[in-house]
């Protein structure tokens, strides 16, 4: 289990993020949703702006807090009137999958656009970007900025993050990424992908405490078509990582059941 000793007002929950309970002065929950609401944390000041680095680019690096349209389903990320163009075995997988299942809930990595219940962090350098997640098996993405291209396709081993490279277009850093393998789900309702994927993201910091986010996603294999996602991060201060090594001590899996009512597959909703 997972302790942080903070105070905070928190909304017990019970599904397949496993158990969350409202505590006051010490945080405990499971590897799944550990909803951050920080009574003590301030936020930046919102017209703030945004640092920059040496060489006159924004610099992106701080702790942020996730976004919670990345964790339970990304339908909650498309533009309001959009579907999914998810291909039917695609989805027949996604509806069929059960939480107990899902390899975040199994201490694996979370992959790409998805993110776990925790904080992360971007240190960014002029050569490299490195986005270091307190979740899960305490791992890491790196994104390279030194002007190097994707490796041949038949030279990448598949990987849970993939092989990222990125670019600056104006204020906009743009993170193109290939070389996925097809082991984690997207979400918590569990839309798959192949090894085909591909994303390109586009990160803007409009000020100090603000992230916006976007990502395109094209697979082939799943999905009938390209579609993009949409998002942003709060700045979390007055904090810093913690260790968190899920599989330690995960209590979970006992108690993950059926499927996450938060997602539009669950019983109590309309199926596509």
């Amino acid at each position: 289990m997972k302790r942080r000793h903070t105070s905070f007002v928190m909304a017990a929950t019970l599904g397949i993020a496993g158990l969350v309970w409202t505590v006051s002065g010490d945080r405990v929950a499971g590897q799944g949703e550990a909803i951050r609401q920080s009574e003590t944390r301030r936020a930046a000041r919102p017209n703030q702006a945004a640092p920059r680095t040496a060489d006159g680019k924004v610099d992106f690096s701080g702790i942020w807090e996730p976004d919670r349209k990345f964790i339970y389903d990304i339908n909650d990320a498309l533009k309001k009137g959009e579907t999914l163009p998810i291909q039917p075995w695609a989805l027949k997988v996604t509806v069929e999958r059960l939480s107990k299942d899902d390899p975040e809930a199994l201490c694996l990595p979370a992959g790409v656009p998805r993110q776990a219940p925790y904080p992360w962090r971007i240190v960014q350098t002029p050569t490299h970007l490195f986005m270091l997640f307190e979740g899960n098996i305490h791992s890491y993405r790196q994104v390279f900025l030194d002007g190097r291209k994707h490796p041949e396709p038949k030279l990448l081993d598949p990987t849970w993050y993939g092989h990222s490279v990125g670019r600056f277009e104006g204020d906009t850093l743009v993170i193109d990424t290939v070389g996925f393998n097809d082991k984690f789900w997207f979400d918590f309702a569990g839309h798959p992908h192949t090894e085909q994927l591909h994303t390109v993201e586009r990160y803007r910091r409009p000020t100090a405490a603000a992230l916006e986010y976007e990502v395109t996603i094209t697979d082939p294999g799943a999905y009938t078509r390209p579609f993009t996602l949409y998002g942003g991060h709060a700045m979390a201060v007055d904090t810093e990582l913690m260790e968190y090594i899920c599989n330690e001590n995960n209590q979970d899996l006992e108690h993950i059941v059926g499927k996450d009512p938060r997602n539009k597959y669950s019983t109590d909703k309309a199926q596509p």
